[in-house]
């Protein structure tokens, strides 16, 4: 392992090694893609770190950046790191979100964080000025780093130490604003360059993507970790994917990448959403790996991303999964590179039991998809409600130790104490080990106990949203307590462009038909106009806001 240092030495390091290697390239649609070479980078980030400085940027700065992803994000992030100031990527604001709870989020997040700065662009300065005006706010001023001149581009050393503070990241949630995650220098390069083994990383390897920086996702697999090993990240505007999905495999295709992350959904939405007009030249064979980091992972996801895209050059082996979160950095398992990710089909019934058992009978199956064996310097467990391990095969919640894990979350001594003990951090999530692979079933705060009986909320998501008039993916199901019956009872919601009163009743029984396939009584149906659900910063529906939403009375049930 080499020695500690910081991120900015690291990007030093390369710089000086391969001045003129492609370091990021920024792809627009239409458009030429914009390329910094390694040096002419570092250049730039320098010239932007004289710049912060003059406007009193200094060492242990809590910086938000909240802008959009375009060409130059990427030099701002890394001038921000080279003060020894610390860098904390915001989602920009969804239009369809309320002002009122913009605010408020930004707020917590403000004082919880100690945010110092605010770099922004002038067309939300009213809305960003509410916050800076609050009572108690730290924000000592709203920078524009999109209106400053080039500047100096005279040599920096780093102002910190490989155990400072290097960035806030923040937990998965509807505002991405409650739970900062602080992470040091020597953590993440330790962590990125375990990984690198992990996946077999070598210098030929180029990463696209079109993930949001904000999610660790984003941020460590596809931006920090080619920074630090030295390769090509070729990376897309979130929303000029959203608009144009086939824009990611005309990247691959153009740059020939190698590797790239993403959420289960984005393999429905692309086999869904892309026009075959659009593949015209359009080759897949340099990927070797794509890496699907949703828990649960979907098999049926895989396979229809997989039948779709095949012709292309798309090999089965290239569907990777990993466990991943902000706690640990990002990554705490991976599958092993050359090679699918491995399916199960355990008995649904058994599972919710507590244990996992194989089954020949698809009609009490659930297809479960390994996210492979903890990655170096790493180690899962899965535990009892009294924190006791549990056997391989039986479901318990997963507990991880590693060595580029968060001390706490920042400011919030009771949210940490919740998620740490005796140096495990405790996710919440649900899994099984076997084989020396891990498998996620689902999230300990999501699933639903009916009469005594665990139902994880995926199960009944997955049956709903085949159901024809039901937009796929854009279904959320839940339990609500039902006091006359002294249990639980599943909700579901489902987005549909169905409107008529009478196709809504269709839909509905339908609905409930599904839920009866897999053993599951649904209580209540909503039927949501597209694009009502609210989704989390992870690109997932949240399951607890829409259901606070409904309870609120704005969507009636069927």
């Amino acid at each position: 392992m080499s020695l500690p240092e910081t991120l900015w030495a690291r990007w030093v390091r390369h710089a000086e090694a391969l001045p003129d290697a492609r370091a990021v390239v920024h792809w627009r649609a239409g458009e030429e893609p914009t390329t910094w070479t390694r040096r002419a980078l570092l250049d730039d980030a320098t010239r932007l770190a004289h710049v912060l400085r003059e406007h009193g940027v200094g060492r242990g700065d809590v910086c938000a950046l909240m802008l959009r992803h375009e060409p130059r994000f990427y030099p701002l992030y890394m001038a921000i790191a080279a003060l020894g100031a610390i860098p904390s990527v915001l989602a920009y604001p969804n239009p369809r979100l309320h002002p009122d709870k913009f605010v408020h989020g930004l707020s917590g997040m403000a004082q919880r964080s100690g945010l110092r700065w605010l770099l922004t662009e002038r067309g939300l300065e009213s809305l960003v000025t509410r916050v800076t005006n609050a009572e108690n706010s730290t924000i000592q001023g709203i920078l524009f780093p999109h209106e400053w001149p080039r500047g100096a581009a005279t040599a920096m050393a780093c102002d910190a130490s490989p155990d400072d503070v290097c960035l806030l990241q923040h937990s998965s949630g509807t505002t991405g604003l409650q739970k900062a995650v602080a992470l040091s220098h020597r953590a993440v390069l330790q962590h990125v360059d375990g990984y690198a083994t992990a996946i077999g990383l070598s210098a030929s390897d180029i990463v696209a993507s079109w993930l949001p920086l904000y999610h660790d996702m984003g941020l460590i697999a596809a931006f920090h970790l080619p920074l630090a090993a030295g390769i090509t990240c070729v990376q897309i505007d979130p929303f000029e994917w959203v608009a144009m999905p086939a824009l990611l495999l005309q990247v691959i295709a153009r740059e020939r990448a190698t590797l790239a992350w993403l959420p289960n959904f984005a393999y429905n939405f692309m086999a869904e959403r892309v026009r075959a007009e659009e593949l015209d030249g359009v080759d897949l064979g340099s990927v070797r790996m794509l890496v699907n980091c949703s828990e649960p992972v979907r098999a049926d996801s895989h396979a229809k991303f997989l039948e779709r895209f095949a012709p292309l050059g798309l090999r089965a082996d290239t569907l990777a999964a990993c466990y991943a979160m902000a706690e640990t950095t990002f990554a705490a398992s991976q599958t092993r590179p050359g090679s699918a990710a491995r399916v199960l089909s355990v008995d649904r019934e058994a599972l919710r039991a507590g244990r996992a058992t194989d089954t020949r009978d698809a009609s009490a199956a659930r297809r479960c998809v390994s996210s492979g064996i903890p990655i170096g310097g790493c180690v899962l467990k899965a535990v009892d409600g009294d924190g006791r391990e549990v056997a391989d095969d039986a479901v318990g919640e997963i507990w991880i130790q590693s060595e580029s894990m968060f001390d706490g979350y920042r400011n919030d001594p009771e949210k940490t104490a919740e998620a740490l003990r005796d140096g495990w951090y405790r996710s919440g999530d649900y899994g099984f080990r076997r084989g020396g692979e891990w498998f996620v079933v689902g999230r300990k705060k999501d699933v639903i106990i009916v009469a005594g009986r665990n139902l994880y909320p995926e199960d009944i998501e997955d049956a709903v949203g085949v159901v024809p008039g039901v937009l796929a993916g854009r279904v959320v199901a839940f339990g609500i307590d039902d006091e006359v019956l002294g249990t639980e009872s599943v909700c579901v919601i489902a987005e549909s462009t169905v409107r008529d009163e009478a196709g809504q009743r269709e839909l509905r029984l339908a609905i409930l038909r599904a839920g009866m396939a897999i053993d599951v009584t649904v209580g209540r149906v909503y039927i949501a106009p597209p694009r009502w659900l609210i989704k989390s910063s992870a690109g997932k529906p949240s399951r607890s806001t829409n259901r606070d939403r409904v309870l609120g009375g704005e969507l009636a049930a069927q």
